[in-house]
């Protein structure tokens, strides 16, 4: 979101489409913040409906505008909501963060890690926040009520057979492309089937020294109940993986991904987003490309 856009963008209440997207997009935003959730443009675009991320730019400032009328308002300090809406290249947010939320301090000027500490703090004051609630209610928007009831009981009911060949390949074609899931190649071959503590054996795991990633994959085979077990299936290994960086007591950067040879279930789309789970679809493995042998974990 750049600066000038955050500058210039009305609050919600218009007919402008930006401001019509914004009154959908608050309430998104407040389900993140209670399930303490950043969410990528691209998924919020989905959310919304919208083909072009970059046209988030005067939905978000609207957002932002609204909060900061809404705080002199009640003369109450509001957390920048806005701010939970980050890039998938650095996971920062845009420009027009530091508009609404730094001050004195040029936003530009700063360093990543400098801009992460600042976003990190904020988040978490995002996340504290008690009344998101009435946020929406003061600026006559209600919260998302979503039910997830049946598809999390069929996924608990979907019966797991013996790996197939699909799976396999899948597997091994992400052990030995680690660009798919945005690892540098140099990293390259992950491990398969890696065995964590609780016994779960993790599709693909990757040791980038100060990062770990561990990958789950899901053959186009998989139907939606599979896939619904591949999301919570990521949300443990996060758990797992942090819980074992803790015990060796190092900073290490953790990371899960699911990896779907076809594409992701548009209705799964807001479960993702709150389960934070990154998602990366349509990885066709390519015959004979590279050493397509898989190595033991």
């Amino acid at each position: 979101m750049r600066d000038e856009t955050a500058a210039t963008a009305e609050n919600i209440h218009g007919d402008k489409l930006y401001q019509q997207r914004a009154r959908v997009a608050l309430p998104i935003l407040v389900r993140q913040a209670r399930a303490e959730q950043s969410i990528y443009y691209e998924d919020l675009a989905n959310e919304l409906g919208m083909s072009n991320p970059r046209n988030l730019n005067y939905v978000l400032g609207s957002v932002g505008r609204s909060i900061m009328e809404l705080e002199k308002k009640w003369k109450l300090p509001i957390p920048p909501i806005q701010c939970l809406v980050i890039n998938q290249t650095e996971e920062l947010p845009g420009e027009g963060f530091g508009w609404f939320k730094v001050g004195d301090v040029d936003w530009k000027t700063l360093n990543r890690r400098q801009k992460r500490t600042l976003v990190q703090a904020t988040l978490q004051q995002i996340f504290a926040y008690s009344k998101w609630g009435e946020v929406l209610t003061a600026l006559e928007l209600k919260p998302l009520v979503s039910n997830f009831d049946e598809v999390t009981r069929r996924a608990a009911q979907y019966q797991v057979g013996g790996e197939s060949e699909d799976h396999r390949r899948l597997k091994t074609y992400v052990q030995t492309h680690p660009e798919v899931v945005r690892v540098p190649s140099r990293h390259a071959p992950g491990v398969v089937e890696k065995r964590l503590p609780s016994a779960d054996c993790m599709d693909v795991f990757f040791d980038c020294g100060s990062r770990w990633l561990g990958v789950e994959v899901k053959s186009a085979r998989s139907p939606v109940d599979d896939i619904v077990r591949g999301l919570f299936q990521c949300v443990k290994y996060h758990a797992l993986l942090k819980a074992m960086a803790a015990l060796e007591q190092r900073d290490i950067e953790v990371d899960t991904v699911l990896v779907l040879e076809a594409g992701f279930p548009v209705p799964l789309t807001s479960l993702k987003n709150i389960l934070g789970v990154q998602v990366v679809d349509n990885v066709r493995p390519v015959p004979g490309d590279r050493d397509e042998s898989p190595v033991t974990g």
